[in-house]
């Protein structure tokens, strides 16, 4: 693993060197922090920035009538989709990898346009497949052979490079199943502690409950964390849940992964075609994968969101709205999908970035002197923590990336430890709200599958939050 970090760091300090002179002096800053072995992990998370951005700057610089997307390769990479061999040249020189394709992002998103007009069909999904040069369109077991007829006609008269599948399972958003927190609507998965400056919030998926909703920590309502204050759902699916006492209180930096351990959140980006990242949800704790594609649009049957990451990190009911990060770097919350964590799946992320600034609030991230203490590489902060500037935050190769950086979960509710809270009676759930016997036995089975890091999961937002 560490000559491959090596061989990430030298073509990381070659691309950031090449790409400042050819995008300006943005990245000669991050060449210098490449040039130097990292000490720990944690740090090789630098260079994949370094890697991922020059792909995305490539792009940006050369626009979408030339280019086709980015993505990171099995080694690391950045590769760039062209339309041209003079754009080609540009991205060899930037030290990037260039591949020349037949449709351009504009002609991609002009297909994805099409497919949006059309009458609406549950139960579908399409994205732009960026190494196949495709608009991908997948329809689940619900979709029937007339229904998937009109869409594949649609989708012919748009081009070939319009790909038709079908998929096991069914597009679902991922709320009822498992706690931490309850609401009369269902459960869901915290995301990430966000602010506005003045007020502390949960970040979690919008389908999990309307403006108004009332979430508790115990499937008694007693012990409440707060009500959502903003929610969007369908056409995207994020929303706000303000702390019932204002404040996230100690540990709203870290991202809870089980056995007693978390992951400190030290910046927010976006996410690349490739990259590996982790998962962290209620139900199935932490599981990993890679991204798949950008700018999915899923049509679930509660309606239409767009502007997805796609994966294939598996997930869950009761999954929903929990975070998804490498490096640990805020990237997406979980939405839905299909398939399972026994047979596999595919799971669709809110992008994080898009959420905050529609909202108009900032991750609460690690401040500098926590993540020095644990191997990460800070964000910029005065005063109160703030979200990292970087742009992308994107893959070395696979073996070398990990979820960030860890420490123990110690958090609590004033004097209340994490052990109280395990052993607390009141905890037991989830299973009292379940209304449908199916689902009753579903998380039967869950919960004795569950072992003591999930336990330890599941109770650590209670034991932070409020």
């Amino acid at each position: 693993m560490r000559h491959v970090r090596r061989r990430t760091v030298r073509r990381a300090t070659r691309l950031a060197a090449v790409g400042g002179l050819l995008l300006g002096g943005v990245m000669v800053t991050q060449a210098a922090m490449a040039s130097e072995t990292p000490a720990t992990g944690t740090a090789a998370g630098g260079a994949a920035q370094s890697v991922a951005s020059a792909g995305a700057d490539l792009v940006k610089r050369l626009g979408t009538a030339r280019t086709a997307g980015a993505w990171v390769d099995s080694e690391g990479r950045p590769v760039v989709a062209v339309t041209d061999e003079k754009s080609a040249a540009a991205v060899r020189a930037a030290g990037a990898e260039a591949k020349v394709v037949g449709h351009s992002m504009n002609e991609l998103k002009s297909a994805a346009a099409a497919l949006r007009s059309a009458p609406r069909v549950a139960g579908t999904a399409w994205m732009m497949d960026y190494k196949s040069n495709q608009v991908v369109v997948r329809g689940d077991r619900t979709v029937s052979a007339s229904d998937w007829g009109r869409m594949t006609d649609v989708a012919s008269g748009i081009g070939s490079f319009v790909r038709m599948e079908r998929t096991e399972g069914a597009f679902t958003t991922r709320l009822n199943g498992a706690q931490p927190i309850l609401s009369t609507g269902g459960r869901c998965s915290a995301g990430f502690n966000v602010t506005n400056g003045s007020n502390d919030f949960i970040l979690t998926a919008g389908h999990c409950g309307p403006t108004g909703s009332n979430w508790f920590a115990d499937n008694q309502g007693a012990q409440q964390v707060g009500q959502t204050v903003n929610s969007t759902f369908p056409g995207s699916d994020f929303s706000l849940v303000q702390y019932a006492g204002g404040k996230a209180g100690a540990g709203a930096d870290i991202v809870a992964i089980g056995d007693g351990n978390g992951v400190r959140i030290t910046g927010v980006g976006d996410a690349a075609v490739g990259q590996r990242v982790f998962r962290s949800g209620s139900t199935t704790g932490l599981r990993d994968g890679e991204v798949t594609g950008l700018d999915a649009t899923v049509n679930y049957p509660e309606g239409t969101v767009s502007g997805l990451i796609e994966t294939n990190v598996c997930a869950e009911s009761g999954d929903s709205g929990g975070p998804m990060f490498s490096e640990g770097v805020a990237l997406g919350i979980t939405s839905g999908g299909s398939g399972d964590c026994t047979t596999g799946g595919t799971t669709f992320f809110q992008p994080v970035t898009k959420a905050l600034a529609q909202l108009g609030v900032q991750l609460i991230v690690a401040a500098p002197s926590d993540a020095a203490q644990n191997g990460a590489s800070p964000a910029p902060s005065e005063g109160a923590p703030q979200p990292s500037s970087s742009p992308t935050q994107a893959a070395v190769a696979p073996g070398s990336v990990t979820p960030g950086s860890t420490t123990p979960v110690t958090g609590g509710t004033g004097a209340v430890s994490l052990a109280a809270r395990l052993t607390d009676p009141r905890n037991i759930g989830p299973g009292l709200l379940v209304i449908a016997g199916s689902l009753v036995a579903l998380v039967a089975t869950r919960y004795i599958r569950a072992e003591q890091d999930r336990k330890a999961y599941q109770r650590h937002y209670s034991a932070t939050w409020g």
